[in-house]
C-alpha cells in the first residue's frame, strides 16, 4: 500500500470518528433538553446516536466527559448576550433596559434546556458544576449594571436584589408564562422595579435613601 493511500485511509478514518463524536453530542444535547440530564443515560444516548455502548465510550470514558463536550457544543451554538456592551452604555436605566431585552430573548431561546439543567441540578453534581458559569454570568451582568448609580446603604441593596431578581431565569418564567406577560412586558415591569427599589415612599412622595 502507498503512503498516499495510506493517508487517504488515516483521514477517511479520523473524518468517520469525528462525525460519531459529534453525532453522540448532538444526541445527546437533544435528549438533555427534552428529557434532562438526570434522565438521560449513557444507553439512552448511545441508542439516539446509532451507535452501540462501546463506541459511545472509546469517545466518551464517563458522564463528566460527554457533558463537557454537550455543554460547549451548545454554548457554541447558544452564546449569551454581551454584558461587555452593556458595560458602554453610560445611563443605568438605558443599559438594563438593553440588558433585559437582549437576555430575556436569550432566555425564550434557551428555555427548554435551562429549565431542565436548572431543574435537575441538584441531582447530577457535574450539571451543577457546569451551571456554575451562568451563576458567574449573572453575578457580573448585577455589577455592570449597578454602576454608575450613586446608591448606598439601603437603597443600593434593595436595587442590587431587584436586579439579581429581574434577571434571573425563573423570574422569566414566571412572569412570561404563568403570568402571561411577554417578554417586553417583563423587561418594563422589571426595569420598573429596580427604579423603584433605590426610592422610599414618604409622604407619597419618592426619594432616595
Amino acid at each position: 500500500m502507498s503512503d498516499r493511500k495510506r493517508k487517504y485511509e488515516k483521514r477517511q478514518r479520523a473524518e468517520a470518528e469525528a462525525k460519531t463524536r459529534l453525532r453522540i453530542t448532538e444526541s445527546a444535547v437533544e435528549l438533555h433538553g427534552s428529557l434532562g440530564p438526570a434522565q438521560t443515560t449513557m444507553s439512552a444516548v448511545a441508542e439516539r446516536a446509532g451507535v452501540r455502548r462501546s463506541t459511545l465510550y472509546r469517545h466518551f470514558p464517563d458522564e463528566r466527559a460527554l457533558f463537557g463536550a454537550c455543554s460547549a457544543h451548545w454554548a457554541e451554538a447558544n452564546p449569551p448576550p454581551d454584558i461587555g456592551r452593556w458595560a458602554a452604555i453610560v445611563d443605568p436605566a438605558e443599559r438594563l433596559d438593553v440588558a433585559l431585552a437582549e437576555l430575556y430573548a436569550f432566555y425564550r431561546q434557551t428555555e427548554g434546556m435551562l429549565d431542565k439543567l436548572l431543574r435537575d441540578a441538584s441531582a447530577v453534581p457535574v450539571v451543577e458544576e457546569l451551571m456554575g458559569g451562568l451563576r458567574v454570568f449573572l453575578e457580573g451582568a448585577t455589577r455592570i449594571l449597578m454602576g454608575g448609580r450613586s446608591l448606598r446603604g439601603n437603597a443600593a441593596r434593595r436595587t442590587r436584589a431587584a436586579i439579581g431578581h429581574a434577571l434571573a431565569f425563573r423570574t422569566w418564567q414566571d412572569l412570561t408564562g404563568t403570568q402571561g406577560l411577554d417578554d417586553k412586558q417583563a423587561a418594563e415591569l422589571m426595569s420598573c422595579l429596580v427604579a423603584a427599589a433605590g426610592r422610599n415612599l414618604v409622604d407619597g412622595r419618592a426619594r432616595k435613601s
